[in-house]
């Protein structure tokens, strides 16, 4: 039998702008802490940069026709708040919300349900220098820009994402270093981490005002840990990962405070966040939905040298993506089954998921890329188990619309599902996308193809 979807379900692609936009400082926009990084020498591969991009700024008329041909019923984007905002407080951009007033209308009038993003980890850098996620400052101009940006749109926006992926920002920003602003302060990440979470829920508010027939939400992204064997030392292992990765932000967010034995590892090793009275409860501000970002998963075992939760990641046999990342459809199936049973959450939607694979233009000038469309079926056979299971999943959209400047990686991964050629700037619709295309118009997964 056919893998059919619920009637109204959400098939949609989604993108972020400093990865595709361009135009870094045109029409009076301001430096965001990506431009500052990719500026540093060493940090992105091969010293590329967002400067241009994909121009979706210029060409967003183009990719909206693109969008239309492969019968997208969403498109998820991101807002640059230093296009908004330049300074990150003070004076609002005309220019620059103008641009995503013009995005907005054309996306209605083309039938495309617009899902918006308010960050996607390009913060002003005039922020990052007053001490960026770390202060609380920036919380509260996070609330004024959430403010300004629905005001504008919040008649016309159905569905609002506050933050895509804290623990990226939190993480790999402020411990690691691998992505902007470039710091490796672990007690700083947690800070950050915390402020990004209370900035949610004041921002909830601050759309609620203004868009109230909206639909307010998060982007999480969770890797879900298996134990490597059923020894209990091994399943214990994995659930602190996961407690650390996911449930460290889920948690908070459906009001179950943070992972008791995460926050006292935390506080043992002396870098636990500062906590302020009602901060916790601002985090809990209900939403409407809940969007789950997946890519992979990981297998642990017990090895308490390893700190500081005591787990070790462990190779497993079978494919992998040219992020390194194993191929685990199943995983999809078990993250969203796991999320449901533990938070409850009215809705999901799986708001990135996708796969980067070496593209190569074939003589008869198309992208037959026959791994990342066997892995988007994959996933899409696992979310569709997930909704028989019981999951209110809602939507789907698929990392990514088009190629773009994958971060700290630039150019080098392709994860689009549209080739951009980053020499003309020209697209082309991979064989991916039209099968995605397919999908979307069946709103089914055909049976041969559940073979």
């Amino acid at each position: 039998m056919s893998a059919v979807f619920p009637d109204g379900f959400l098939w949609g692609a989604a993108t972020a702008a400093y990865q595709i936009e361009g135009a870094w400082d045109e029409e009076g926009k301001g430096a965001s802490v990506w431009d500052t990084f990719a500026r540093t020498p060493g940090k992105i591969h091969a010293g590329d940069t967002g400067d241009i991009a994909c121009d979706h700024y210029h060409r967003w008329r183009e990719d909206i026709d693109l969008m239309s041909g492969l019968h997208l019923g969403a498109y998820r984007f991101s807002v640059s708040w230093p296009r908004v905002i330049p300074e990150g407080t003070g004076s609002v951009n005309p220019a620059g919300l103008a641009f995503y007033d013009r995005l907005v209308d054309a996306l209605l009038e083309a039938g495309i349900a617009p899902m918006l993003t308010l960050n996607h980890w390009d913060l002003p850098q005039t922020l990052q220098d007053r001490g960026g996620w770390g202060s609380r400052e920036t919380m509260e101009a996070f609330v004024t820009y959430a403010d300004a940006v629905s005001r504008l749109l919040g008649d016309r926006v159905p569905r609002w994402i506050t933050h895509n992926e804290p623990s990226v920002v939190a993480v790999d920003g402020h411990v690691v270093g691998e992505h902007a602003p470039g710091l490796a302060d672990p007690a700083l990440g947690l800070q950050v981490a915390h402020h990004l979470l209370v900035s949610h829920g004041m921002a909830v508010s601050a759309i609620r005002a203004n868009a109230p027939s909206a639909d307010v939400g998060i982007s999480i992204n969770v890797w879900p840990q298996s134990p490597a064997t059923d020894d209990p030392a091994d399943m214990a292992a994995a659930e602190r990962q996961y407690g650390a990765e996911a449930n460290w932000y889920l948690d908070p967010l459906y009001g179950k405070g943070y992972p008791a034995e995460i926050m006292e590892i935390y506080e043992r090793m002396g870098i636990a966040p500062t906590v302020l009275d009602g901060e916790m409860a601002l985090i809990a501000a209900p939403t409407d939905f809940l969007g789950l970002n997946y890519y992979s998963r990981s297998v642990v075992r017990s090895n308490p040298a390893e700190e500081p939760f005591g787990a070790e990641g462990v190779d497993e046999a079978g494919e992998y993506t040219e992020t390194g990342w194993f191929v685990y459809p199943e995983g999809l199936y078990d993250l969203l089954m796991r999320v449901q049973r533990d938070h409850e959450p009215t809705e999901v939607f799986v708001t990135e998921n996708g796969a980067a694979f070496t593209d190569v233009v074939s003589p008869d000038g198309v992208v037959h890329d026959d791994r990342r469309l066997s892995y988007l079926r994959g996933h899409l056979l696992a979310a569709h188990r997930a909704i028989a299971g019981g999951v209110p999943l809602r939507g789907y959209f698929v990392w990514s619309l088009m190629d773009n400047l994958e971060w700290a990686e630039g150019f080098s991964k392709r994860f689009g599902i549209v080739r951009v050629d980053f020499e003309t700037l020209e697209r082309s619709v991979k064989d991916s996308g039209w099968w995605y295309r397919d999908t979307a118009v069946a709103n089914a997964i055909e049976a041969e193809e559940e073979r």
